[in-house]
């Protein structure tokens, strides 16, 4: 197993893919893209760390996953054996799942809109219905393997045409690597907590723990399934790096983005005229994709702290995803801003971070579902690093220090 070639390796990918379709949903075009219009490269390093952070945080959910054949929701639950703590434990997890998850499925159906809305010249709102429908029937009906299939195809279209034409626009490669250089301009706090809300998306950790144990059936396959994630989250870095640089061009420095539509303005050097359609259709399958992601995720996370069967079809498990849906459509149809409901959504994710983070090293620690695969010393150390900048970043949002 461990002499695997790359391209025998490659052939086995697929949770860390699901995983990557929705990161690379709407949030991350629309966050991005903002990024780079208004601010250049300088933000690059939250991408950067945001997707180290990512890979580190997505590997001790797969090794849980494969190791311990138990979800994250579940080893929440299994943590505290102390019934006060186990329920303070299970109302905090849920609260932050139900709040996160909800404002992100706003985010996601918005996008989806926004793609039909380029394609059509028509209103974003009137299409959140639409778009909330689709996704559910493909969640009700849809197989896993099927709709792992359906979200590889998707984001390698939706990603190839960001990372192409940040290369036909030949930046400035000395600006770009000025931009990984750590700072904070007046004003970008929130939106530095949105990129790496965008990021460290926190349901994907329940998600990813889940999803593994049917591909990957035994702790023989940890290398397999730590190669499925970082190769995942390089990819997916490239191109959230390769959004910012196309924003920075086609944008001048300090343009807040209020049009939807003129993010298509980005694929315009590589594009010209089809910009429009590329990219209205590229986020529209990506809000598809993460439209579905983010309610299946909540509903493993919500059944697993609950001890709730599971599986696919039972009733629990859609009537958890079924809600997450009901009330994106909602807020998405409320008639608030694309731009600024998809970055909010981020930013809510990325406030909920902390609390998820922390519970998870609890759980990496924990020897009686781990066996001698819990955190080495030094993964501890990058871990409790992760959750403190999270958190101060937080706070700094608040203003509280």
């Amino acid at each position: 197993m461990a002499n695997k070639g790359f391209f025998e390796r490659l052939k086995r990918i697929g949770p860390g893919t699901i995983v990557a379709a929705a990161i690379v949903g709407p949030g991350t075009v629309t966050t991005a893209s903002s990024v780079g219009a208004e601010f250049g490269y300088v933000l690059i390093w939250a991408i950067v760390f945001s997707f180290v952070a990512t890979m580190f945080l997505q590997e001790m959910s797969t090794r849980l996953g494969v190791v311990s054949r138990m979800d994250l929701g579940t080893a929440f639950r299994d943590q505290f054996q102390n019934p006060v703590f186990k329920t303070l434990t299970i109302l905090l997890i849920i609260s932050a799942i139900f709040i996160g998850n909800a404002a992100y499925e706003a985010g996601n159906i918005t996008g989806g809109a926004i793609g039909i809305a380029a394609l059509t010249n028509t209103d974003v709102g009137n299409w959140s219905i639409i778009i909330g429908v689709v996704a559910a029937l493909l969640l009700w009906f849809g197989s896993y393997k099927a709709i792992e299939k359906v979200f590889i195809v998707l984001i390698a279209t939706m990603s190839l045409s960001f990372v192409i034409t940040a290369i036909v626009i030949r930046p400035d490669l000395g600006e770009i690597f000025a931009g990984f250089v750590p700072q904070i301009p007046d004003g970008a706090a929130i939106i530095v907590i949105s990129l790496i809300g965008t990021t460290i998306v926190p349901y994907t950790l329940f998600l990813q723990s889940a999803t593994v144990q049917e591909r990957y059936e035994s702790k023989e396959r940890l290398g397999d399934s730590r190669f499925d994630i970082v190769f995942s989250m390089v990819m997916v870095m490239i191109i959230t790096v390769s959004i910012i640089v196309t924003a920075a061009v086609a944008f001048p420095l300090g343009t807040n983005i209020e049009d939807p539509i003129d993010m298509a303005n980005q694929l315009e050097p590589l594009l010209g005229s089809w910009a429009k359609y590329v990219f209205g259709i590229g986020i529209f399958a990506a809000g598809i994709t993460s439209a579905m992601t983010a309610p299946l995720a909540a509903a493993y996370a919500t059944t697993g702290v609950l001890g709730w069967d599971q599986n696919l079809k039972s009733y629990k498990f859609r009537a958890v995803w079924l809600f997450i849906m009901i009330v994106g459509v909602v807020f998405a149809g409320m008639g608030y801003s694309p731009i600024q409901l998809i970055v909010f959504s981020q930013y809510a994710n990325g406030l909920i971070l902390p609390i998820i983070v922390l519970f998870l090293m609890f759980v990496m620690n924990n020897s009686r579902l781990l066996g001698d695969n819990t955190n080495k010393p030094w993964l501890n150390v990058v871990g409790w690093i992760i959750f403190a900048i999270t958190l101060l970043l937080a706070l700094n949002s608040f203003e509280i220090i």
